[in-house]
């Protein structure tokens, strides 16, 4: 079969910096799922596409192209309606793990399909896959099932979900390509789409340990992705929140675990809180929910309840013991003061390199492994006292994660702290 483009042409258009047509772009995606693109080619596109951009029309084609190259799933036949959540990622943001039952207790079902981690950003799954017996892989059937009885699962997305994403996002990763808007947002946005979500609440995250490092890049993003949901039906709204600091008070998996059970009790750090309840509030309002307090149902002891049904159905049982790291190495404070700093970027980085991410999709992560800090910025700390623990189960990795850690905090004394605010701002 003859094609009706060529990859080069449709590469030199955008190298050129033209606008790419419609029916070139649904075949370079289409193409390059068959394997008639090859990754090289698309490798030139995406830098071209880095380089000079894509107007409107040509990131909603591009999304609507994803789409198409695999199935869509539907939710109408739930007797509740449907919302969830993405993040572009950070350090500490186990949010998604309260969140999704909590929102769930108050009477929308959640279908979270979620991702691993790569690099310094941790990976929801493989934080769950901690827990004993738990299990990450669904039938489409199961997650049904579980929708309609539990009203929560968070799960790996299935293949045939935008497969061209799939193919594209690992290209991306290694060519550099990673940070162009229009492919970022097509990314996520075709996945979400597909997913068959009614509503959908994105928490951009802008900072040090952040995909986006300023607001206005971080701002552009959310006001395209919110573009593509809209324009798709679905109706979206974005946070842009804070990622200079990490969240909460530990990086790493099964640490991020016990730290969620620990806000799904009532508990926990009074960020993750805040978060979790501004998240929650807007996943209800994007289901048409009003009259219910997200806060009640931590107070009441009904989102844990949601927890234990979630994490139950997926066979994982949620009175285990959390797996613990072998080795532990206390960072103690060099001075008296302030704590004015704690580098979101260097404590993932320190997390990744004690065991709890990846270099390379197919690497193992460590359950234990992480890093705890005792003290957040505007704490004042004393000189000696523990300012971090850093946990592995292979001590030859300590020496890597301390590096990782110099000048990633700052401690002032007699530093008057005024805090960057957590919710930055929203797009709808």
């Amino acid at each position: 079969m003859s094609e009706p483009f060529s990859a080069v042409e449709v590469i030199v258009r955008k190298r050129d910096a033209g606008e790419l047509t419609d029916p070139e772009i649904d075949w370079v995606v289409d193409a390059y799922t068959r394997g008639v693109v090859a990754d090289e080619q698309m490798s030139s596109l995406a830098m071209a596409i880095l380089l000079n951009g894509m107007n409107e029309r040509e990131i909603a084609r591009w999304t609507a192209a994803m789409i198409a190259s695999g199935e869509r799933m539907d939710f109408s036949g739930l007797s509740r309606p449907t919302a969830d959540k993405h993040s572009t990622g950070g350090v500490g943001d186990k949010i998604t793990l309260p969140l999704a039952p909590l929102v769930a207790a108050c009477g929308v079902a959640v279908p979270q399909l979620s991702g691993r981690g790569l690099g310094h950003t941790g990976g929801t799954l493989d934080k769950l896959e901690s827990i004993p017996g738990w299990r990450v892989a669904l039938s489409n059937e199961e997650l049904m099932a579980q929708l309609e009885s539990v009203g929560a699962v968070i799960c790996a997305a299935g293949d045939g979900l935008a497969p061209a994403d799939k193919k594209l996002y690992a290209l991306r990763d290694v060519t550099g390509t990673v940070e162009a808007i229009p492919l970022i947002a097509s990314s996520i946005m075709s996945k979400k789409i597909a997913e068959g979500t009614g509503s959908l609440v994105l928490d951009v995250k802008v900072g040090s340990g952040a995909f986006m490092k300023n607001l206005e890049h971080a701002s552009e993003l959310a006001r395209t992705m919110v573009a593509l949901g809209t324009d798709a039906g679905v109706r979206t709204v974005a946070l842009l929140t804070d990622m200079d600091t990490p969240l909460g008070l530990s990086a790493g998996n099964a640490i991020e675990v016990q730290e969620s059970i620990e806000v799904l009790g009532g508990g926990g750090p009074a960020d993750v809180v805040e978060l979790t309840l501004a998240l929650a509030r807007e996943m209800l309002a994007g289901a048409g929910i009003d009259d219910i307090d997200p806060a009640d149902r931590l107070a009441d002891g009904s989102a844990m309840d949601s927890w234990r049904a979630m994490i139950s159905a997926q066979g994982g049982d949620p009175d285990a013991a959390l797996p613990v790291a072998r080795e532990s190495h206390v960072v103690a404070a060099p001075s008296s003061g302030v704590l004015t700093r704690l580098d979101a970027m260097a404590v993932g980085v320190a997390a990744w390199r004690l065991g709890a991410g990846r270099s390379r999709k197919e690497d193992p992560v460590q359950a234990g492994a992480g890093v705890r800090w005792h003290a957040r910025p505007g704490d004042q700390i004393t000189a000696g006292a523990p300012l971090m623990t850093l946990l592995t189960d292979e001590p030859a990795r300590f020496d890597r994660a301390l590096a990782a850690l110099e000048g990633g905090f700052e401690i002032v004394a007699d530093a008057s702290y005024e805090p960057r605010p957590l919710l930055m701002g929203r797009v709808d």
